[in-house]
């Protein structure tokens, strides 16, 4: 049982920056893919990849690159999202998730609001 818990979400001002962390129960965070997706408000809003790291290297969505940075610490069992220069647009819940074979784990979500 893999259990994953993000926290660092808030209010930000445009142009600021927030690091996200999410933290992964078992023995298996080392050697699983990893990554953060968003649901922005509103209706028909799917939740969208926002980046991923799996052993073929690290891959953003077009909207984040050159702002979003992903990465790991395994010793510590945890994924992180550094957000910079965020933007209204990047308003949305956003989730950690990890995938297995045959089965992806997801965090609960933590709220990520830009605004003035």
């Amino acid at each position: 049982q893999v259990r994953l818990v993000e926290s660092g979400g808030g209010l930000v001002q445009p142009g600021g920056s927030l690091r996200l962390s999410c933290v992964a129960s078992g023995s298996i965070f080392s050697e699983s893919a990893v990554g953060w997706y968003r649901q922005a408000p509103g209706p028909g809003k799917q939740r969208e990849l926002v980046a991923a790291i799996n052993s073929g290297g690290s891959r953003y969505a077009d909207s984040v690159k050159g702002r979003f940075t992903i990465s790991r610490d395994n010793a510590k069992n945890t994924m992180y999202l550094q957000m910079n220069n965020l933007k209204p647009e990047d308003t949305a819940v956003y989730y950690c998730s990890l995938a297995t074979i045959g089965y992806d784990y997801w965090g609960q979500g933590t709220q990520v609001t830009v605004s003035s």
